[in-house]
């Protein structure tokens, strides 16, 4: 028991640093890389895979894509702080979201405002892609709605709108105020509102102009009567040390400006979305000229299988087990140590123990919001901390149940031999108390495994990446394809912690190997 317990501390003591320098990317190559970002939609994907195309030949090493981020607030914090250089942005967005004012008259007078935060706007893409709300074409014809007033004049109609719009300056809460609705909205997300629309949830949802599926599902656009939405023409938002820092990928950049205009963007956006073709193929396909007709090359689309085991397998594995890992692993340096030294004060333990709790509580994306705030940084980092919060609770419970547990009688012999308090801990408690603590690092394993898909929501990767995706697109098979592997990954922590277990039954009979001199 003596030689597996020093073997548990070595590896809860070696395995995150190592896991963590594994994982870090080389500091001597970040000023050379492209970073390029993208909000959580089918667009926003597209656009980001045509940027770091287009300028993949002109950089000395491959651009990164972290697709997905989230919202406009965190992929404007992942811009501010360096953690991408540029991203697919929208005039409107930037005039209400970022500059808190009303819209520009010209790109100048928006690069006066954004100057001051280190940021630019540039590369005008050549469409417009707006708010609009739509309801289903049977109940505009029945209903009469041919305007946003008419619909207000049906309050019993059911409006379902994304979380993003509803919090946004330009969104509900002004346009309520413009059209005096009186519904309150249903929040879902974005690529969830058009299936529900299908199955008569909702009777009204928020599109973006461009969307590919608002004639696919025979939904009719509603005519903004009294001019509240801006214009939402696709730029490119950058920050400003980046023409200098790669001016060669700069320079092909520029060649996009104009280049993508609506039937283009929603030709793409239907590949995407009704065809199931990838993000990258439709970005190298546009790029050499191959999309015109909107038309999907034999074999781009993909089945199940394709998608459960694309090239992303591996790579998403990776970062999904070394989240879990590291997190885990730093738990156990921390909360061992911590439920050790509280366990002997009651009131001290449940202080923390308390403390611990309420953590575990808080919900995850709201707990990685504010790590985001924090730190100015998105990624690893902050999924990282999250997941490390999680995991103190089951193993300084189980840590201090542990202790508990431990026969008072087996304490007394170990002072009748003579033993220090710290020795009674090594030799005697911790000994005992190991199958417990196990326990809890098993179950804070699983709930690292879980929670660790949610990460994918700030950029750190994992088998979320495929979940957040498969959410964007409403494609029900990339969701499964990310939720399997996670789930895989699961049984099969549970299965060596099986094992450990099995083991640790069998030799727990075994005499130790060394006792301190009396």
């Amino acid at each position: 028991m003596q030689h597996l317990l020093r073997s548990f501390w070595r590896a809860a003591l070696w395995l995150p640093a190592m896991l963590w320098l594994a994982a870090a990317p080389c500091a001597q190559a970040a000023d050379e890389t492209l970073r390029v970002g993208s909000k959580r939609f089918t667009e926003s994907y597209i656009l980001a895979e045509v940027l770091a195309q287009t300028a993949a030949p002109h950089t000395a090493a491959p651009p990164v894509v972290r697709q997905g981020l989230g919202n406009t607030a965190i992929v404007y914090e992942a811009l501010r702080s360096g953690a991408i250089d540029l991203y697919a942005e929208y005039t409107g967005t930037i005039a209400l979201e970022i500059l808190k004012g009303s819209p520009a008259d010209t790109r100048e007078a928006m690069n006066a405002a954004l100057a001051p935060l280190g940021l630019g706007v540039a590369i005008p893409l050549g469409f417009n892609d707006g708010y609009a709300l739509a309801v289903r074409a049977a109940d505009a014809d029945r209903l009469g709605l041919r305007t946003l007033s008419d619909l207000a004049k049906h309050p019993e109609l059911r409006i379902g709108l994304s979380n993003e719009f509803i919090g946004r300056a330009d969104g509900w809460k002004g346009l309520a105020a413009r059209y005096d609705f009186k519904q309150t909205p249903t929040g879902l997300d974005h690529g969830l509102a058009y299936e529900a629309m299908t199955a008569r949830q909702i009777d009204a949802i928020d599109i973006y102009t461009t969307d590919a599926k608002i004639d696919h599902l025979g939904l009719r656009v509603l005519e903004d009567d009294k001019r509240y939405f801006p214009r939402y023409d696709a730029v490119v938002l950058y920050r400003l040390d980046l023409p200098t820092r790669l001016p060669k990928a700069w320079a092909a950049l520029q060649a996009l400006e104009g280049r993508i205009d609506e039937h283009a963007m929603i030709a793409m956006n239907a590949r995407a979305e009704l065809q199931g073709v990838r993000f990258d193929t439709i970005a190298r396909d546009f790029l050499a000229g191959a999309t015109k007709d909107g038309k999907t090359p034999p074999n781009a689309a993909r089945g199940f299988t394709a998608k459960l085991f694309g090239p992303d397998l591996w790579p998403l594995a990776r970062q999904h087990l070394l989240l879990v890992a590291v997190s885990v692993g730093v738990a156990i340096l921390i909360g061992v140590p911590l439920a050790i030294l509280v366990f002997p004060h009651l009131r001290l333990r449940a202080v923390v123990l308390g403390f611990a709790s309420v953590m575990q509580t808080v919900p995850s994306l709201a707990l990685l919001a504010v790590l985001i705030s924090l730190l100015g940084a998105i990624g690893a980092l902050p999924a990282l901390i999250a997941l490390t919060l999680y995991s103190l609770l089951p193993i300084m419970r189980n840590t201090v149940t542990g202790l508990a547990e431990v026969p008072h009688g087996l304490r007394l012999a170990g002072t009748a031999l003579g033993m220090t308090p710290p020795q009674s801990l090594r030799f005697v408690l911790m000994p005992l108390a190991l199958p417990t603590l196990l326990a809890g690092v098993r179950t804070a394993t699983a709930i690292a495994i879980g929670t660790a898909t949610i990460a994918a929501f700030i950029g750190a990767g994992g088998f979320g990446e495929r979940i957040v995706t498969g959410l964007a697109l409403n494609d029900r098979e990339l969701l499964m394809a990310g939720a399997l592997p996670a789930a895989a990954m699961a049984l099969v922590s549970e299965g060596i912690f099986e094992l450990i277990e099995l083991w640790m039954r069998r030799h727990r009979r075994a005499p130790p190997s060394s006792l301190p001199p009396a």
